[in-house]
């Protein structure tokens, strides 16, 4: 299908590694030009390397630390003409509320829902003024079937759910699209370490981490490269009339018995 991307310009954070970095090849793949955002400048530059030599869109890298409302802000100061913003950078701690600092609450929410809200409201008024754009928040399925084991990146999540509706629900009516994509459990770093905290809380040994992985939908994690693909379909014109809507990713596990 052709999803009509090519030239547009696409800026997706969290792009060094795991889903940011699949949103960045598929985009790519697609003939956009990505704007790849992430704090590791060195893995930045080999994650972008190795795009260059696979597909033929035109990438460049960008290193911010988006808990920083500056870094967001010079970042945003360099891109304002940016067609589709990925929101994905972020990577909240396990554990329960008497597990958890209140300093990690607010590092944590920094990065990921503090992040996610002021590049929305950077992105969406310098759209809005253009009367186009498209703004896709990678968002999780512990905001849609919380947990106490991740209460911190549950209520973040849900946050981010309700926010993205929000904004989602008003923004067409100034020609932007903003929706959600909540990914369930997906082959990343971020998954195996969050996993071996999960392990370390329940038997108090990291090294039985897969043990927290069992029972998955279809059997397996979800491939980076699977949200990627919905990221970019629903974000492009085949799939124009999405805004406001959280897309649940999970293989149908929130309704398993």
């Amino acid at each position: 299908m052709e999803l009509g991307l090519a030239g547009k310009k696409v800026l997706v954070t969290g792009a060094s590694k795991g889903i940011g970095l699949a949103c960045a090849e598929v985009f790519s793949a697609e003939g956009a030009h990505v704007i790849m955002v992430a704090r590791d400048i060195k893995r930045l530059e080999a994650a972008a390397t190795g795009l260059k030599a696979r597909h033929q869109g035109s990438i460049e890298i960008a290193a911010a630390d988006l808990s920083r409302q500056a870094d967001r802000e010079a970042l945003w100061a360099n891109h304002r003409d940016v067609d589709i913003l990925v929101n994905n950078a972020g990577a909240i701690p396990g554990g329960g509320l008497l597990d958890l600092s209140m300093e990690t609450w607010e590092q944590a929410w920094s990065l990921k829902v503090m992040g996610y809200i002021h590049l929305t409201k950077l992105a969406l008024a310098s759209m809005k003024d253009r009367n186009t754009g498209v703004i896709v928040n990678i968002i999780g399925m512990a905001g849609r079937t919380p947990r106490y084991s991740y209460v911190c990146g549950g209520a973040g999540n849900a946050a981010l759910m309700a926010f993205t509706g929000a904004v989602g629900g008003k923004s067409q009516e100034w020609g932007v699209r903003v929706f959600g994509i909540n990914p369930a459990a997906t082959r990343t770093d971020r998954i195996i370490s969050l996993s071996k905290q999960q392990a370390e809380a329940k038997f108090g040994d990291q090294s039985r981490w897969e043990e927290m992985l069992t029972g998955l939908p279809l059997n397996r994690l979800i491939d980076p490269k699977e949200i990627a693909n919905a990221a970019a379909f629903l974000a492009s014109p085949a799939c124009g009339y999405v805004s406001g809507a959280v897309l649940d990713v999970d293989g149908g596990g929130a309704f398993r018995g």
